[in-house]
C-alpha cells in the first residue's frame, strides 16, 4: 500500500513539472519574439531587387547598399489606433490647437469675374445717307465728339434732293389750284402733296425744312442733314467731297450713359447666377469706386477655349467713368442660404482628399473626408462628411496631421 502511493505520487510531480517547463518554454520564446529586433538587410536605392544580407558595392550599377529594416504586419489593433491621434494636455497647447463646433448659418457669397466694359446695343446708331449725293461740309469732324438730336451733321448737293423738293413745290402748286376747281381734283392733288412731303421726311428732312420750302417756294441745292440721335461718336466713315450713296455709313453713335458690361464666368458658377442679380464692379481707373448693375442676360453657349460662360450686365455710367473697352473686376452677389459650416482653416486638402480633424474624445483626434461648397467671410460650407455639432480643429490642424 506505502509503494503504490508513493509511485502515484511520484508520478504527479513528473507530470507537473513537465507542464511546467512547457509553460515557461512557451512564455520564453512570446518574449523572445517580442524581444527579437526587426532584421536588416541591405538593397541598392536604384535597383531595388537587389538585396544582400551584409554591406558592399551594387553588382548592376556599383552604387553602394543602403541599409534597411523589414517592417513587421501590423495588427487590427494597431491599425484601428493609427486612425486617431491622441496628444497630452501640454502637446496641445504646444500645437496652439484649438476646436469649435460645426454649425449652421446663412452664408452670403460674392461670385468673382473679370470683363470688359462695352456699348449696349440698343443705344448704338447709325447716320447714313438717305439719299446719294457729295458731302459739300461735315459738322461732326473727328471721333469722340458729341452730337444731339437735332444737330447738324453734313451740307449735301444731291441732284435728287433737288428734285424731291421741286416735286413738293409742284403738288403745293397743284394742290391750290385744285382748291379753286372741282372737289375729286382737289382729293388727288391733296393725296400728292401729302405722298411728296412723307417722302421728304423719310429722306431726313426735318418739319422746319419742309415749312420753310413751302413759304419761300425756294429750292435749298444745299441739303443739311441733322443727327435724328444723340451721343458720342465712335466711328467716322467720310470726309468732304465724298460722294455717298444711299444708305451708306458716315457716323457711328453710341449713347454711353448706359453701358454693357460683359463678363465670363467659370461654368462651375454659373447655376448660381439668374437676371436681375446685383453685380458690383471696380477698375483700376477709379480704384476707390464702386459701381452698382445687374445681369441682364446669360449667354446660353458656353466658350470651348475658355470654358467660361459670357454674362451681361447693365451698368448706369451718367459721366461717362465707363469707357468701352476697359477691364473691370467684378462681384456678382448670391442670395444668403443657410448651410453646415466649419472655418476655413479647418480644411486641410491633401490634393485628392478634403479633411479635416474631428475631437471624438478628450485630446483624441481622428480625420474625417468631407465635401466642401462655397467659401465665404472666413468659412467654408460642408456639404457631405459631418454633423452639426461635431468638434472640429480650427488652428492646429496641420501639426495633428503631421503626426
Amino acid at each position: 500500500m506505502k509503494t503504490t502511493i508513493i509511485i502515484a505520487s511520484f508520478i504527479l510531480t513528473v507530470a507537473f513539472g513537465a507542464c511546467s517547463s512547457k509553460e515557461q518554454d512557451s512564455q520564453g520564446q512570446a518574449q523572445a519574439a517580442k524581444a527579437e529586433p526587426a532584421k536588416e538587410y541591405y538593397t541598392c536605392p536604384m535597383h531595388p531587387s537587389v538585396i544582400s544580407d551584409r554591406p558592399g558595392a551594387c553588382p548592376v550599377c556599383g552604387m553602394a547598399l543602403v541599409k534597411k529594416t523589414k517592417q513587421k504586419d501590423v495588427d487590427m489593433k494597431d491599425s484601428a489606433s493609427l486612425q486617431s491621434v491622441s496628444l497630452s494636455p501640454t502637446q496641445r497647447i504646444i500645437a496652439n490647437v484649438s476646436t469649435v463646433k460645426a454649425q449652421r448659418r446663412d452664408v452670403s457669397r460674392d461670385i468673382q469675374a473679370v470683363g470688359v466694359v462695352s456699348y449696349a446695343e440698343p443705344n448704338y446708331r447709325h447716320i447714313s445717307m438717305r439719299f446719294p449725293g457729295r458731302l459739300e461740309k461735315l459738322y461732326l469732324a473727328y471721333t469722340g465728339q458729341t452730337v444731339r438730336k437735332g444737330d447738324p451733321v453734313a451740307d449735301v448737293y444731291s441732284p435728287e434732293a433737288i428734285s424731291a423738293q421741286q416735286e413738293y413745290l409742284l403738288s403745293l402748286d397743284s394742290y391750290e389750284q385744285a382748291k379753286q376747281g372741282e372737289q375729286t381734283f382737289a382729293a388727288s392733288a391733296e393725296q400728292m402733296l401729302e405722298q411728296s412731303g412723307q417722302k421728304l421726311l423719310q429722306w431726313g428732312f426735318t418739319e422746319e425744312q419742309i415749312a420753310r420750302l413751302k413759304e419761300t417756294r425756294k429750292v435749298n441745292y444745299v441739303v443739311t442733314i441733322y443727327s435724328q440721335v444723340s451721343g458720342t461718336v465712335v466711328k467716322k466713315s467720310v470726309d468732304p467731297q465724298h460722294y455717298a450713296v444711299t444708305g451708306e455709313d458716315m457716323f457711328d453713335v453710341a449713347d454711353l450713359s448706359t453701358v454693357w458690361i460683359l463678363l465670363d464666368v467659370y461654368e462651375k458658377d454659373i447655376r448660381f447666377i439668374s437676371r436681375g442679380q446685383s453685380a458690383q464692379i471696380t477698375t483700376e481707373a477709379y480704384p476707390n469706386e464702386k459701381f452698382k448693375g445687374r445681369v441682364v442676360f446669360i449667354d446660353p453657349v458656353l466658350n470651348p477655349e475658355t470654358r467660361t460662360i459670357r454674362v451681361r450686365t447693365e451698368f448706369s455710367n451718367p459721366q461717362g467713368k465707363l469707357k468701352p473697352n476697359m477691364f473691370i473686376n467684378a462681384a456678382i452677389a448670391i442670395p444668403k442660404a443657410n448651410a453646415l459650416v466649419v472655418p476655413s482653416s479647418a480644411v486641410l486638402s491633401t490634393g485628392r482628399r478634403t479633411v479635416v480633424w474631428v475631437e471624438v474624445k478628450e485630446n483624441i483626434f481622428e480625420p474625417r473626408d468631407i465635401v466642401v461648397g462655397s467659401t465665404s467671410e472666413g468659412f467654408t460650407v460642408v456639404l457631405q462628411g459631418l454633423q452639426e455639432g461635431d468638434t472640429v480643429v480650427e488652428t492646429g490642424g496641420f501639426l495633428i496631421d503631421s503626426e
